[in-house]
């Protein structure tokens, strides 16, 4: 066994409390996400997104956040991988955003539905060039002989809408999650942490403090 006992940090850097944090689960994550995108503007969206197959078994993944509003969270993937195959069976899923430089993390949970053709078309126009191309080339999560195989499907993309505006591929598109339960964690000293757990219900959110 690889004892790892010994490796421990003190979480000291700040507080979380009820009384004075936002009243909207929303209102507070666009707080932290604004505090977390000032301190590391390389990736502040980066997210863990997890879902379960059809026996039940989570998988996770890193995917990008690339927008939120009050409607929820939105994120874009191949619609035939193996995340958009378990959303098709279980639309319940799990983000959770992981920003340690504060010693914070948030967890959301909620249902995951497709986001309107033309939202996808609007994004997807405003991705890098090869960024589109990849779209179109990659039979994400299915088995690939090798890289270079890759590589020549991508050149023959290339090839074939050099000149021309890329077609959204009809298996690529955004997802919206959207949230019914949002917990927000700030790390405190011998692992008294703060958490508040917020719920949605008819009406609006609740709030709660729960035990570290």
């Amino acid at each position: 066994m690889v004892d790892l006992f010994d490796i421990r940090r003190e979480y000291t850097q700040g507080r979380l409390d009820e009384t004075t944090a936002a009243n909207n689960a929303l209102t507070q994550f666009h707080a932290w996400f604004e505090a977390q995108k000032s301190l590391s503007p390389d990736e502040p969206t980066v997210m863990t997104l997890a879902s379960c197959d059809s026996v039940g078994q989570p998988w996770q993944r890193i995917v990008l956040l690339k927008s939120y509003d009050e409607d929820g969270f939105i994120f874009f993937t191949n619609y035939a991988s193996n995340k958009g195959q378990h959303f098709a069976e279980n639309p319940k899923a799990s983000l959770h955003f992981s920003w340690l430089a504060q010693e914070r993390q948030v967890q959301v949970q909620g249902t995951v539905s497709k986001i309107s053709r033309e939202e996808t078309e609007a994004y997807f126009h405003s991705r890098p060039r090869e960024s589109q191309i990849g779209a179109c080339a990659s039979k994400q999560s299915q088995p690939l002989e090798n890289r270079a195989v890759l590589e020549s499907i991508v050149a023959e993309f290339s090839e074939q809408y050099e000149g021309a505006e890329i077609p959204v591929p009809d298996h690529w598109g955004g997802y919206r999650l959207s949230p019914t339960r949002l917990e927000f964690w700030q790390g405190g000293a011998a692992r008294l942490h703060d958490r508040l757990e917020y719920i949605h219900e008819e009406g609006g959110w609740t709030k709660v403090r729960l035990n570290p």
